[in-house]
């Protein structure tokens, strides 16, 4: 997955652990799409400031993710939803009681 990506995903489980300025900082480099300078101006701070919080909130949402794994649980349950709703598609009246047992049981080991 791409950098920018995953911090604003993770921005959006852990955003509200950060300080306010760490989360606003992030969302406006990765959701907002500023600049380095950009931020910098608009917060009347230095660019290297704004790229040492950035550094710290994305160390900070890393050390998160790799303690408590909300990110990879809940892409994992969409990506077996996908997969099962994939098999709903594809099942005929003769599979049918087989795959609803076999949807039944990744179901309940999402949970």
């Amino acid at each position: 997955m791409e950098k920018n990506v995953k911090v604003s995903i993770l921005l959006d489980f852990y955003g509200k652990l950060l300080t306010e300025k760490q989360f606003k900082l992030l969302d406006d480099y990765y959701n907002n799409d500023l600049s380095l300078s950009e931020i910098a101006e608009n917060e009347k701070i230095t660019r290297q400031a704004v790229r040492d919080n950035l550094k710290n909130g994305e160390n900070n949402l890393l050390e998160y993710e790799s303690r408590l794994g909300l990110m990879e649980k809940t892409l994992s349950q969409e990506k077996s939803i996908e997969e099962i709703l994939k098999q709903i598609e594809e099942v005929n009246e003769k599979d049918a009681m087989k795959l609803l047992q076999t949807i039944k049981t990744k179901l309940r080991n999402l949970f």
